[in-house]
C-alpha cells in the first residue's frame, strides 16, 4: 500500500488510487484536520502520533516517531492514549477508513475531540511529498 518509487526516476512514486473511498475532511465535530507542516510541528513538539494501519503496512515504513495502534485495536488500546494530549492519528492515505474508524471508536469511548488530530493525507501524501519514512525496530 505504500507508493512505491519508480525505477531509475529520482523523485517519482507510483500511487495505487484505486481502493478504499475518499473520507471528508471533517471526520467530526472538534476533531481538527492537519496537513504535512502540523504534523512536522507535533513530532518536533515531542507529541504523540499514531499510525493506524495494519501493523503489517506499519512495518514496510511509517512517519517518524509514529507508534503503531491498528484502528481495529484501538479500543483496546485506549488506556495508551492521553486524553489530556493533542494526538495526531493517521494511515494510508484521503481514501484509507481505518483512522476515520479508529477516530469514531475514540469518540464513542468518550475521549475528547479537541485532543485529535487527524492528518488526512497519510501515509500516501508524506512518502509523495518526499518526506521521510522510517522502518520501526523489529521486536525480535
Amino acid at each position: 500500500m505504500l507508493p512505491r518509487p519508480v525505477p531509475n526516476e529520482p523523485g517519482l512514486v507510483v500511487v495505487d488510487a484505486t481502493w478504499g473511498k475518499i473520507t471528508p475532511i471533517e471526520l467530526a465535530p472538534g476533531v481538527r484536520t492537519v496537513g504535512e507542516l502540523e504534523v512536522i510541528a507535533h513530532i518536533h513538539a515531542g507529541l504523540d502520533l499514531i499510525d493506524t494501519r495494519r501493523e503489517i503496512f506499519y512495518r514496510e515504513g511509517t512517519i517518524p516517531g509514529a507508534r503503531n495502534i491498528p484502528h481495529e485495536r484501538i479500543a483496546e488500546m485506549i488506556e495508551t492514549i492521553d486524553p489530556h494530549t493533542v494526538t495526531v492519528l493517521f494511515c494510508n492515505g484521503p481514501q484509507c477508513g481505518a483512522t476515520p474508524e479508529a477516530v469514531q471508536t475514540l469518540l464513542e469511548e468518550g475521549h475528547p475531540a479537541e485532543s485529535i488530530l487527524f492528518y488526512r493525507g497519510g501515509i500516501h501524501d508524506w512518502t509523495t511529498l518526499g518526506l521521510p519514512l522510517e522502518i520501526p525496530a523489529s521486536d525480535a
